[in-house]
């Protein structure tokens, strides 16, 4: 095991440290501050890099950052074969994308500096998902990720289907997440360790809890990569840039739930239900997403479909839990992130050089962009899993692992209907490969040529890189064999040790290849009916309508249950509250007292009604108070002997040694009444009476059942102890940590998360307030306008009025002047015409005198953001 102790913390805080620095740059140098953005991925990607030959040879490379060491808090980090292929993805990828970010984007486009700062924390918090060694630190980056991923999806915040798509998707990833954090913490709590090592290294045994658990971490996984029936937020997640797209939903984010399901495997793969979970949904998901990408003519929307595909290949071969399928998954998880990044940059550059990515509208692609063509050609070839490409490689090897008896599991029947499912699944992917290259490059008689200019080399090299790593590890899968021994040498073997490698032999694997490929083949060619045949089939219940039916029930009930508890009446609340009370711990405490279980204190020594007479005098100062309190029926005297009350309060902690609290508490009632006396000011001097009856009744009761019952819990709980105050250690504590104010050392360290807290809590209320404050002067900013044109509408209605008058009065006069010759009538005519286009509205006075909604042609402006267009058309 190496030990890089700061190292891997380091580059975390980079991705950080750049973020903050990266809007101020963006307006500096535009696009082109992307190439500094990539600096953080590239970083990691080359330190992990470097690692590589002692992970390979089974030595992780690990990190701690001690937070809380006495409670065992403490960020760890650790990279083994697994982290390794995935920072690959994360960090190497990435740095290709932000390269291309730079030639992809405009200059003076809109939130850009935003765009490329959320990029970079994304990155960020995607490495720490993949590297941390912690139950709870891996939920913080996996939710991280998921708020990142909202402002990405929804960075042109202008469109309504892009605010839209990306509330799906946070509610869909960070919804089920919550669900994953209790299941980590049942995992958690059952093995009594935290960290994913151990947990995986010494599962707990099973049980019912333990089932609960594994299925609430599979549905966070299966959220998260987009697997049925949650699969309906990806596709929609295509609004966000295509280069966004590219790493998000290509490289990074959607394989949170293949990397988590992958780590868990090797500990939990022998639960039966985890493995027909996994094998079942991720199955499930390949078919789904391969059927629905045949139909797509958006090319992206192809992809994303595709990706939906390949999520579920990977999800079933990282939870199976094999050494084969081990193998199969690293190879296929480098393939994907390689293949269909550099085909989403293909879209963007297609869709950025000639305006659409509809397949009915392209046509002559291939001959007016032959490098673009030939590498996308490779990356779908690796895609469908032809030779001699990575995804060739990986997809033999998939098949090997479900070759009945050839694996320890699952049995003969379960590997042979998981063959036949990843036969017609591979199907399927051919033909949705072959559809895209058709779709995009091939010339088409029915479409005409659009006009563009082709795209520089700078801004296609990005796909061609990454489509040449792909052919490099296709043509030496030696390559990433190593890693995905590393990564597969603790799972069970079957008959052999399976490796990488373009030739196994005249083996079943490559005879059902050879099936594939012209079973999918066959499925391009006769496309057309393939179309008939999916617009023949029934329509399925969607998915997304079941999302909105949810979100539809949550906020049915939510109104329902704020409309019979939310009356708007404080007394009202405050009863809730006091009822709830005393029907909870009251009942316990009555029941304990009843039954002997809790016992009544003593007299003798341990009651005394004061330790000092003057706390008599502030007591009955403070009871005197409260009950006239009660009897006053004026606003202002009332609040007045509130005061008086408080300050008893303080005047009581002043005498049990407490005048730091006591000062605290003397300016919060001072404070609350100043801003009190500013709200009556504006409240009836009087209260309003209520009658006696039953309420007034119920209510001296509730207070009165209230009152005693935190007498008698407070006079119980202070005999129950049985050590002595924590507190009597503070002051020798203070000095080892090395402060005079035992106040500030209190607040500051040993009650530091309390006050950290409190902070949360008051820097919570004055967003919220500030907020409020924003949204009221918005509103009126928003109103003003609308007055001064209610207004202006008005003058415009009399001015109008006026002049019709004036054009009356002008025809009237005309009309004798009709016997006395024809240039008066003229005269008058003319004028009566000038009244009335005086008085028309502007539009109706064009030199054709037609209406018409701008003279400018009424052409919508161009919008920057390429990936919003296609789907406006769609």
């Amino acid at each position: 095991m190496i030990d890089v102790p700061m190292l891997l913390p380091a580059i975390l805080a980079l991705h950080a440290v750049v973020a903050v620095l990266l809007p101020p740059l963006v307006r500096r140098l535009g696009p082109r501050a992307f190439l500094a953005a990539g600096v953080p991925p590239a970083v990691s990607a080359v330190w992990a890099l470097s690692q590589a030959p002692a992970i390979v040879a089974g030595h992780p490379a690990t990190a701690e950052l001690a937070w809380a060491p006495a409670l065992g808090i403490g960020l760890n980090f650790r990279v083994d074969a697994l982290s390794l292929a995935m920072i690959v993805l994360v960090s190497g990828i990435g740095a290709v994308i932000f390269c291309y970010c730079a030639a992809y984007f405009h200059q003076g486009e809109r939130g850009l500096g935003r765009l490329a700062a959320v990029l970079v924390l994304f990155s960020g918090a995607m490495l720490g998902v993949v590297t941390t060694d912690n139950l709870f630190a891996l939920y913080v980056f996996w939710e991280l990720t998921s708020v990142t991923s909202f402002l990405l999806v929804g960075h042109d915040d202008r469109k309504e289907h892009a605010r839209r798509a990306a509330t799906q998707a946070l509610v869909t990833t960070a919804g089920t997440g919550l669900l994953m954090l209790i299941g980590f913490v049942m995992l958690g709590h059952a093995a009594g360790d935290y960290s994913v090592s151990g947990l995986v290294a010494d599962p707990p045994d099973g049980g019912p809890w333990l089932t609960v658990a594994l299925v609430l971490v599979l549905a966070g996984a299966f959220g998260k990569s987009a697997q049925v029936p949650l699969h309906y937020w990806l596709p929609g997640a295509m609004v966000a840039p295509t280069p966004v797209s590219a790493y998000l939903h290509a490289a990074a984010m959607v394989k949170g739930g293949v990397y988590l399901v992958a780590r868990l495997a090797p500990g939990f793969a022998d639960a039966e239900l985890w493995r027909w979970l996994v094998l079942g949904f991720g199955l499930a998901t390949m078919l789904v997403g391969g059927w629905r990408a045949l139909r797509q003519d958006d090319l992206k929307l192809l992809l994303a479909y595709g990706t939906v595909s390949q999520l579920g290949f990977l999800v079933l071969l990282g939870g199976t839990g094999t050494q084969v399928a081990g193998v199969a998954m690293i190879a296929m998880l480098l393939a994907h992130g390689f293949f269909k990044s550099a085909l989403f940059l293909t879209v963007g550059i297609i869709d950025h050089q000639t305006g659409t990515r509809s397949i009915s509208r392209l046509t002559g692609l291939g001959r007016r962009m032959p490098v673009l063509a030939v590498a996308a050609t490779l990356a779908a070839a690796s895609m469908a899993g032809l030779p001699p490409l990575i995804g060739f490689a990986g997809k033999e090897a998939a098949l090997e692992a479900f070759v009945p008896g050839a694996a320890p599991a699952p049995g003969p029947q379960g590997a042979a209907v998981m063959l036949t499912g990843l036969v017609l699944g591979s199907i399927l992917t051919f033909a949705y490969s072959a559809r895209f290259v058709w779709g995009a490059f091939a010339d088409k008689t029915t479409v005409s040529e659009r006009g563009f200019r082709p795209p520089s080399a700078a801004f296609a090299a990005a796909p061609v890189v990454l489509t040449a790593v792909s052919l490099g590890l296709g043509l030496a899968p030696a390559l990433a064999d190593p890693l995905a021994q590393a990564y597969a040498h603790d799972l069970p073997v079957g008959h052999h040790a399976y490796h990488l490698s373009l030739w196994h032999g005249i083996t079943l694997p490559l005879l059902l290849t050879g099936l594939v490929i012209a079973a999918g083949a066959l499925m391009f060619l006769r496309r057309r009916a393939v179309s008939r045949l999916q617009n023949r089939m029934p329509r399925w219940p969607d998915a997304e309508y079941g999302y909105h039916l949810f979100v539809h029930g949550v906020y049915t009930v939510a109104l329902s249950v704020t409309r019979r508890t939310q009356s708007g009446s404080l007394p009202v609340y405050l009863g809730i509250i006091l009822a709830t009370m005393l029907v909870l711990p009251g009942a316990r405490l009555a029941a304990g007292l009843i039954t002997g279980e809790i016992a009544v204190p003593g007299v003798e020594g341990a009651f005394r009604l004061w330790d000092s007479p003057l706390e008599l005098l502030v007591a009955a100062v403070v009871v005197v108070t409260a009950v006239a309190t009660v009897r006053e029926h004026r606003r202002f005297p009332a609040l007045i002997l509130l005061s008086v009350l408080g300050f008893g309060i303080a005047g009581m902690f002043v005498l049990h040694g407490a005048p730091d609290l006591a000062l605290t508490l003397v300016l919060v009632e001072t404070l609350t009444t100043i801003i009190l006396v500013f709200v009556l000011r504006r409240l009836p001097t009087t209260f309003s009476v209520r009658p006696n009856g039953w309420a007034k009744r119920l209510t001296v009761l509730l207070c009165a059942a209230a009152g005693t019952f935190i007498s008698l819990a407070l006079w119980v709980m202070t005999a129950a102890r049985t050590d002595a105050p924590i507190s009597q250690g503070y002051t020798d504590r203070a000095d080892e940590a090395g402060g005079d104010n035992l106040v500030n050392i209190i607040l500051a360290d040993f009650r530091a998360l309390d006050t950290l807290g409190e902070i949360v809590v008051l820097a919570t209320a004055a967003v919220a307030v500030a907020s409020l404050v924003l949204l009221n002067r918005r509103s009126r900013v928003v109103d003003e306008p609308a007055a001064e044109v209610s207004v202006e509408a008005e003058e415009q209605a009399q001015l109008a009025a006026a002049e019709q008058e004036h054009a009356d009065a002008a025809h009237a006069q005309a009309e004798p002047a009709l016997g006395q010759g024809a240039e008066p009538a003229r005269a008058a005519g003319a004028e009566a015409r000038d009244a009335e286009m005086t008085t028309a509205p502007p539009e109706t006075r064009d030199s054709g005198g037609e209406r018409g909604p701008d003279r400018s042609g009424g052409a919508r402006p161009a919008d920057d953001d390429h990936e919003g267009s296609d789907d406006d058309r769609r």
